[in-house]
């Protein structure tokens, strides 16, 4: 395999001559872990501009899903692009669009009639969601989850309840949101322990939420990750979200499913609400859609979907050559790349769970299929360390292993669906010498 290779110091002369350049015309609201410029890729392959070769497991936060410039997805948008870049499917017919929203109808749980509404990222199918739920409900309020992500335009970012930094300088939010706790039972704000609770986190809605300061009748949705993303890499109890869905139905509350960073077969199926067998009313996806292009979508069942012309619109949505690299990603997902991220993804857990038993620092390994975290933290009550998950994340950097953090102290591990089994014993190899030896002296 070859990789990776370091043949400069970090950051090479190139990478910095660019970081001054980008601190001087790009805008300082981009958050960077660490100077990486990249150059060109292939598969899970990032070579930056001094020649160094990193191996990629972050697939540009869980967007490459089908890995770096696959063949397959390349010709196809070569093809696309040579025939037709840009109509508007806002104002105009084109057959990607339609082709593309059938298959959404065909890959997303249930089997009632379907429509998609389509933009260029996470954030707009949120807004597009969000919108529509207060449309279909003539309801003004809606809930979501601390420490969810759900994109920085207003309307996502009023539902975001991660970190506060996302939200610093911008009030007031989209009045009308509500936040509810997310099963985080490593750190459960209960205090209980996981499985002896009775979901404590599900009875606060009805006993606090609804009987003290949200009248339920007025909520038309509630948006949530089945996997929380950037607020930690969180999977939820087993049982949780059918439970929750009965609570919802209860209410007449419309079920926004957050698949933008679990979906596209990230987890080990098409979309993570699948492994509790739920069917949202709703439901947005993005990242891994389209192995790289920009595409949001935002799906209902058809009888939801129901708005009026001019209610919504987009003027890049559903781009005809983003639309054909997604038609391309969903064959080559659903023809081996969901199944090796099952695979591989089990052999990452395991192997990330024999590394957490040696080694304190490490307070959690979760996850399902290719969307694994590991939370670092301090002591046995399992404060969270970002000091020490950053400067395990640095570590992996030097060494050639690009990673991601989330969390307050959490490194994801996100890698394209692509990913052998090879290149996961490496990543374990490099990534247990980094944890090793910070967990020194401790």
């Amino acid at each position: 395999m070859g990789l990776p290779r370091i043949v400069t110091e970090l950051p090479g002369p190139k990478t910095r001559d660019w970081m001054m350049r980008d601190e001087m015309y790009v805008s300082p609201s981009y958050g960077r872990p660490y100077p990486l410029v990249a150059e060109r890729a292939s598969g899970l392959e990032v070579t930056d501009v001094d020649g160094n070769v990193f191996l990629d497991f972050s697939a540009g936060i869980a967007v490459c899903s089908t890995g770096h410039c696959h063949p397959e997805v390349v010709k196809e948008i070569k093809k696309q692009a040579a025939r037709l870049i840009h109509m508007s499917g806002t104002d105009f017919y084109y057959r990607e669009q339609i082709l593309m929203a059938e298959e959404v109808s065909r890959i997303t749980p249930g089997d009632m009639p379907k429509k998609s509404f389509f933009g260029n990222s996470g954030a707009e199918a949120i807004e597009a969601g969000f919108k529509l739920a207060r449309y279909y409900s003539r309801r003004p309020r809606i809930l979501s989850f601390n420490s969810s992500f759900h994109g920085r335009t207003y309307g996502a970012l009023s539902l975001t309840g991660s970190n506060s930094k996302y939200k610093r300088g911008f009030a007031p939010m989209v009045p009308g949101v509500t936040h509810l706790l997310y099963p985080y039972c490593f750190h459960c704000p209960f205090n209980l322990e996981k499985g002896e609770c009775d979901f404590r986190c599900l009875s606060y809605i009805e006993d606090e939420v609804f009987s003290k300061y949200v009248p339920p009748e007025e909520v038309s949705a509630l948006v949530a990750e089945p996997i929380l993303g950037e607020g930690g890499y969180v999977v939820p109890p087993e049982g949780y979200f059918q439970r929750l869905k009965r609570l919802l139905d209860e209410h007449g509350i419309l079920f926004i499913c957050d698949e933008v960073q679990s979906g596209m077969g990230r987890t080990g199926k098409m979309f993570a609400i699948e492994h509790w067998d739920i069917v949202p009313d709703i439901i947005c996806m993005a990242k891994g859609i389209a192995s790289g292009m920009p595409l949001g979508v935002c799906c209902a069942s058809a009888d939801i979907m129901d708005w009026h012309k001019g209610a919504h619109a987009s003027t890049f949505g559903a781009n005809p050559v983003s639309c054909r690299a997604a038609l391309k990603t969903i064959s080559l997902l659903e023809n081996g790349l969901i199944d090796n991220a099952e695979r591989m993804g089990n052999y990452l857990l395991d192997g990330l769970k024999d590394i957490w038993e040696d080694n304190e620092i490490m307070g959690d390994v979760r996850g399902k299929g290719l969307m694994i975290g590991v939370e670092f933290v301090k002591d046995a009550k399992n404060t969270p360390s970002p000091e020490i998950s950053n400067a395990v994340l640095l570590d992996c950097y030097r060494k050639g292993i690009a990673l991601l953090p989330c969390g307050k102290s959490t490194i994801r591990f996100c890698p394209p669906l692509v990913v052998s089994e090879d290149e996961c014993r490496l990543v374990l190899e490099i990534f247990e010498d980094s944890v090793k030896a910070n967990n020194k002296g401790r």
